[in-house]
């Protein structure tokens, strides 16, 4: 076995032998590198003051994308290119030109969030050249400003991308083929094991070796994008030993699209999925852009989000009402489940001793079928959702309801199909006095609790509500939805 994770920082080879497994790479470069500009804010993934680039060969090529540094960790950067706000000036002091469009923009005040808010633009002037508003604000919507406003940064964003220089200017553009060749030669031959007094860390050479590890540490913790795990470490101190990384796995970060349905493996981000199924099911698209800001979509997988088990994870209701399939992989074989038989109880799921999620099959939506998801949250961009819904509906040729599934997250122990509901509406014809009869159904369904996010009776109602919504919206009727909207 290998014994030390290999990167490059900014322009330095770093090898480190002596890594705790939840090290995260904010503390490594603050305290030990000492590059302060990336600076700790909430310690949770919220406010991208800590945004930094990492940059990682895919199916040998070089792609370059914001995270956050207070979450990730340190184990889960072999092979990779991370870059700093302190290596976008150049060596005379002369500004980057989207640091210089900050300034003449005047897109910075105290100046705490401002590194962050360069690295996010940076990210995005390094992958779209003539970015629109609507681009600029998704690629923002993971940075938070206390007192400057948006709108200078939102200009800077536009004044970058209309007076573009020469790409050798760019230290990143002026170093790729010498850096994609560097990080080739940093690829593990063998699985990394790494111990410590803190515990121990291992990086798998492959899905055959991941099987082997977890037959033999069957409690590790595994972790791919650790925009959830991060927190168990940064605010619940948690201890966690053996950590388990699996974002390099090649095997895992395959979509592929067939006749029948989208497969999406464990270790797909959401960015990577995002075009994709933004082609073969655009509602669930747009879901997508609403989880979290850019550098968690960045580094979050929709295979963690169901591997994870939460009532709240967003992906699972809209998968479970498509109809998903779950493939599970262990050192014995795989299986495969439907996916709303994973989700057994709070904490709970259908993962043997050994066992890792694999990969997802998405059936597409059949023709004519309505498929629609609502996300309820106090703020409308990266935010936990209160109550999350996904309806697929399939009429026939005189309006019955021939096939219907609705399912919740927020509403329940765990995300959950709305199974009294749906025998209310099957075999009905699809009107008002259908849906408003099936309405009191959701009290058979649903116990939901009260917590800072919402109470039981708010989640209660919303469930109700978005069903007469989804119905107006099917049935296409603007002036009814408008004024049930102003009244929800």
């Amino acid at each position: 076995m290998n014994d030390s994770i290999r990167f490059i920082l900014n322009g330095e080879d770093v090898s480190l032998e002596n890594v705790r497994p939840t090290e995260t790479l904010l503390d490594f470069l603050r305290l030990k590198r000492r590059l302060k500009g990336t600076k700790e804010g909430c310690a949770e993934g919220d406010c991208g003051a800590c945004t930094v680039l990492i940059g990682r060969l895919i199916d040998g090529k070089l792609f370059y994308e914001s995270v956050n540094a207070c979450i990730r960790f340190i184990g889960s950067l072999h092979a990779t290119h991370v870059v700093t706000i302190e290596h976008l000036a150049a060596k005379d002091g002369t500004l980057h030109p989207v640091q210089q469009a900050m300034v003449d923009c005047h897109g910075s005040q105290c100046g705490f969030c401002t590194p962050g808010f360069i690295m996010s633009l940076y990210g995005l002037w390094l992958s779209n050249e003539k970015p629109d508003r609507a681009e600029i604000e998704k690629a923002l919507q993971g940075n938070l400003c206390r007192c400057t406003g948006y709108e200078p940064i939102v200009k800077a964003a536009e004044q970058v991308s209309l007076h573009r220089p020469s790409t050798l200017f760019d230290p990143l553009e002026k170093t790729r083929t010498e850096i994609i060749s560097r990080l080739w030669a940093m690829q593990a031959s063998d699985t990394i094991a790494i111990a410590s007094e803190e515990g121990r860390l291992i990086v798998p050479r492959s899905v055959d070796a991941l099987a082997r590890v977890l037959a033999a540490e069957p409690t590790a913790t595994v972790v791919s994008g650790s925009t959830d795990v991060g927190l168990w470490v940064t605010k619940q101190m948690r201890r966690l030993d053996p950590v388990v990384f699996i974002n390099h796995l090649a095997e895992l970060q395959r979509i592929t699209t067939g006749e029948y349905g989208i497969t999406i493996g464990a270790g797909v981000t959401y960015t990577r999925a995002l075009e994709t199924i933004a082609q073969k099911i655009p509602a669930f698209a747009r879901l997508i852009t609403r989880i979290g800001g850019e550098q968690v979509r960045n580094m979050g997988t929709i295979g963690g989000n169901i591997a994870n088990g939460s009532p709240i994870g967003d992906s699972p209701p809209p998968l479970i009402a498509l109809g998903a399939q779950l493939t599970l992989r262990s050192a014995a074989g795989a299986r495969t489940i439907p996916l709303e038989d994973y989700f057994i109880a709070y904490g709970k799921q259908d993962r043997k001793a050994g066992e890792f999620v694999e990969s997802v099959f998405v059936p597409y939506p059949v023709a004519d079928a309505k498929f629609a998801v609502y996300k309820i949250s106090k703020r409308r961009d990266e935010d936990i959702t209160a109550v999350l819904a996904a309806f697929y509906l399939v009429l026939d040729e005189s309006e019955h309801v021939t096939d219907i599934r609705i399912a919740l997250g927020g509403m329940a122990a765990t995300p959950k199909r709305a199974r009294s509901v749906e025998s209310e509406l099957i075999g009905k014809v699809w009107s008002e006095a259908t849906v408003e009869a099936a309405r009191p159904a959701f009290d058979a369904d649903f116990q939901p609790l009260t917590d800072w996010r919402a109470t039981a009776e708010y989640r209660q109602l919303t469930a109700k509500n978005l069903l007469t919504r989804f119905y107006l919206e099917t049935v296409g009727a603007p002036a009814e939805l408008k004024r049930f909207e102003e009244v929800a």
